[in-house]
């Protein structure tokens, strides 16, 4: 279940300047929660706060950046705030085969999707578990369902980010605290665009009906965490889909998988 929203408590959220981050960010003022907005833009994450319905501070940060990521405990508690919900939302990808990939491009999407959720857990759970109070959502993707050919470092983050979350919510139960996992589908948000995926590519791979708001993803991440689920894949399709990816033999499915992404096209 979801904290109350209290005096001093609050909601961090990464990569809060768009997509779902900011639609979550959305859904937890609604809420009543003080949201604490992370990510590199900050005009985007004032803009941000400013159409908010309840309070809320901005923090600008580079997660990709073990310094920034160190820094958010102190910068929270200058605030006079304690965090009681947990987004771990930014994330990045690349996009291709990996032998010509660029090896620092690479390793980014490692330390924004997998080193920071890692870090961030580590530094906001004890405080919870403290408390006896507290909750954690890992937005990860239906990639960490299985390996991913054109995108071979983002699924396998993800599929890390899905685990690791399995483990702390069996680890955090005793104290009472809920951990959730999202695994959203496609959404239009801009982030296969920035990944180097066309529109037009991506709507060719994935059917229209796969395809999730980011309002719609949030809302079902926000409500999955405050019934406490283990596991949130917004979209009936999506889900049907996850089940498809689990019952199909491994050597069916990457050969499909490879034919069809739009990064190993020739």
């Amino acid at each position: 279940m979801l904290p109350p929203p209290g005096p001093n408590r609050a909601a961090l959220i990464t990569g809060a300047s768009s997509g779902i981050g900011a639609e979550i960010a959305r859904q937890l003022s609604a809420r009543g929660h003080h949201t604490v907005l992370v990510a590199r833009r900050a005009e985007q994450l004032t803009a941000l706060a400013e159409e908010l319905d309840g309070p809320s501070s901005v923090l600008p940060a580079d997660l990709s950046q073990r310094a920034d990521r160190a820094a958010l405990p102190e910068r929270v508690a200058a605030l006079g705030l304690e965090i009681d919900i947990l987004v771990n939302n930014a994330g990045l990808s690349t996009m291709g085969p990996v032998a010509a990939a660029e090896p620092g491009a690479e390793l980014t999407v490692v330390e924004v999707d997998v080193a920071a959720v890692v870090d961030l857990c580590t530094r906001f759970v004890g405080d919870m578990v403290g408390r006896r109070r507290g909750a954690v959502l890992n937005v990860a993707s239906v990639a960490a369902f299985g390996p991913l050919p054109g995108q071979a470092v983002y699924g396998a983050a993800k599929a890390f980010v899905l685990s690791y979350t399995h483990a702390l919510g069996q680890e955090l139960k005793p104290s009472g605290i809920t951990v959730t996992a999202l695994c959203p589908g496609p959404v239009h948000t801009g982030f296969g665009e920035a990944a180097g995926f066309s529109i037009e590519d991506a709507e060719a791979v994935l059917p229209k009906p796969l395809w999730v708001s980011a309002h719609d993803v949030a809302k079902a991440g926000i409500d999955g965490l405050a019934a406490g689920r283990a596991v949130v894949v917004p979209g009936r399709l999506n889900r049907a889909a996850t089940a498809v990816y689990h019952l199909t033999p491994r050597r069916l499915l990457l050969g499909l998988l490879a034919r069809t992404h739009p990064g190993l096209k020739k």
